[in-house]
């Protein structure tokens, strides 16, 4: 009998409700000190050279807290509107 562990969805599938509504350049610039390129190749999976590439668990965690960080700053936002 052989055990099969659940594939783990990619990443660009995981963001894929808000993907349009971000600024991924952004969020490289600001939380990464990378190019837009960088976080779409990472998004994509593949680099600039056509090689497979992922988010490394650091840069999970960073992307996660930054988009944590977005999020309150968009309500922050939201609540001063009068």
């Amino acid at each position: 009998m052989e055990i099969v562990m659940p594939r783990k969805q990619s990443l660009k599938y995981q963001v894929q409700d808000i993907a349009l509504d971000i600024t991924w350049s952004k969020i490289a610039s600001r939380y990464f000190g990378k190019s837009s390129s960088w976080i779409y190749h990472k998004l994509n999976g593949i680099d600039g050279n056509g090689k497979p590439t992922e988010f490394s668990d650091e840069e999970r965690v960073q992307l996660k807290n930054s988009l944590f960080d977005l999020s309150d700053r968009i309500r922050n936002t939201a609540y001063q509107i009068e």
